[in-house]
């Protein structure tokens, strides 16, 4: 029971990424354990603290573009159709009113395309949200995830943060939770190291909670970096401004 406590299968089963094998292994132990039972309830409440911690509310710039073009198409629709009966007798006289009707027609397809996309990238982005949502809760609730301590060198002695590394699923995050000030045209900012290339993580600010996390690229031997540079951020890291680094 120890060996199935210490795998990710009751985690992954919370999530719903189990196999139906694994379905079936996780409702068994679950029917004939009370202490997996007990372990079970615990994630549920700690997803449940940690989701409502990371709640992702939509733009609401977006949501009214998406009601109001709803509501132009419903209204279009309608007008539409009444001045579709009265074409069937204009139809007679001029030839004329059936473009008409067919570029509305077509307008109206043309609008309904643009709210559906706008729909799609805002359900696209909830998705890659709740994703990131969830491998932070494996990282943070995983037994093999080790942890770091990192600290800033003489040019940012106040600099603490802890990165959370975990190699069997392959997933890294830091929580960057102090930040010295800086001059008002200064910044600083997150470089990963990651099979010989450099990857610009953008500007980093202090988290607004222990709880926020910033994605790292996994690989083996990955370095990371924390650097000051220009307000706005540089294309490529400044070699003598690097504050901070963790190799992982």
């Amino acid at each position: 029971m120890k060996l199935f406590l210490d795998s990710d299968l009751l985690e992954s089963y919370l999530l719903g990424a189990t196999t139906t094998e694994e379905t079936l292994q996780v409702e068994r132990y679950l029917s004939m354990y009370p202490e997996v039972r007990e372990t079970y309830e615990e994630l549920q409440d700690n997803l449940e603290t940690y989701a409502k911690l990371h709640a992702v509310k939509a733009p609401e710039a977006l949501k009214e573009r998406i009601l109001t073009s709803i509501n132009k198409e419903s209204n279009f629709k309608r007008n539409f159709y009444r001045m579709a009966v009265a074409a069937s007798f204009a139809i007679l006289i001029s030839a004329g009113a059936s473009y008409f009707f067919w570029d509305q027609n077509q307008n109206l397809q043309e609008e309904n395309s643009i709210v559906h996309n706008k729909i799609n990238d805002l359900e696209e982005t909830m998705r890659a949200q709740l994703e990131d949502v969830r491998n932070q809760f494996i990282v943070l609730q995983n037994p093999e995830t080790k942890k770091y301590t990192v600290k800033g060198n003489k040019k940012a002695k106040e600099l603490k943060a802890v990165a959370y590394i975990n190699p069997v699923k392959k997933l890294s995050y830091i929580n960057v939770s102090k930040l010295p000030n800086l001059p008002k045209d200064r910044c600083y900012q997150m470089w990963a190291e990651v099979n010989g290339e450099m990857v610009n993580l953008g500007i980093i600010k202090e988290a607004n909670s222990q709880e926020k996390l910033l994605a790292l690229p996994y690989a083996d031997d990955a370095v990371s970096y924390i650097t000051i540079e220009p307000q706005g951020g540089n294309q490529s890291p400044t070699v003598e401004n690097i504050v901070a680094n963790i190799a992982y």
